[in-house]
């Protein structure tokens, strides 16, 4: 049985060694700062994943999920993003409302539930936010992104996903006109703090390099 403290770690693991395909591992300091508690606290907990065979660490090492860990963090993700669509596709929540609520459904056990809550939404490929959802062998898409930062000045590129799902940034990201698929022309990027100007909708706006980097396109 995983605990509901267990499935934190090992979904935040998944996303710091496995979002960016060319990372495998991750530092125990860049674990406790995604899960907010201190570097102690992920020690201890990761000391019991390894006990469980989930994760590969040693003491203030690097840290990578095992075959067995990985087979976990994926079902939780399949779960939290396939909530994440139901939320929004038939409950009528709007994107930045899905991610918190999503957080409490994944912890739901039910094989069957999530296998009929799949074939309820009809096998959707990705989430309200543009991430791929794994399929039940938990095969994931994954789709080559950049961030915005990257585009060249006088470039177009197309909205596919955020990195950053929090209310506050999706709030942010629907007052400068932005929705997934969106077109984002690059205006101007400022040397001293990498902040753009860019136009969408034919409106100009500027943002800063943070935002350009949790924006993510093709």
């Amino acid at each position: 049985m995983v605990s509901q403290a267990e499935e934190n770690y090992l979904k935040a693991l998944f996303h710091l060694t496995s979002d960016i395909p060319e990372k495998t591992e991750a530092g125990t300091n860049e674990l406790a700062d995604m899960l907010d508690v201190t570097p102690a606290t992920a020690n201890n907990m990761l000391k019991k994943l390894k006990e469980k065979g989930w994760v590969s660490y040693e003491k203030y090492g690097k840290i990578s999920l095992t075959d067995k860990g990985r087979v976990l963090a994926v079902e939780i993700i399949r779960k939290h993003r396939l909530w994440e669509t139901f939320l929004y596709e038939k409950l009528n929540f709007t994107w930045d409302e899905v991610h918190e609520v999503a957080e409490q459904l994944e912890h739901i056990q039910s094989v069957k539930l999530v296998q009929q809550l799949e074939k309820f939404l009809d096998f959707p490929e990705i989430d309200p936010h543009g991430d791929p959802i794994p399929n039940e062998k938990g095969e994931i898409r994954f789709i080559k992104r950049k961030t915005l930062a990257e585009i060249e000045e006088s470039k177009t590129c197309k909205l596919v996903a955020v990195k950053d799902n929090s209310s506050s940034f999706l709030q942010y990201v629907v007052k400068l006109g932005l929705g997934l698929s969106s077109k984002i022309k690059v205006l101007g990027r400022r040397e001293f703090d990498g902040s753009m100007e860019i136009e969408v909708n034919k409106v100009r706006s500027s943002i800063s390099k943070k935002v350009a980097q949790n924006l993510l396109v093709v």
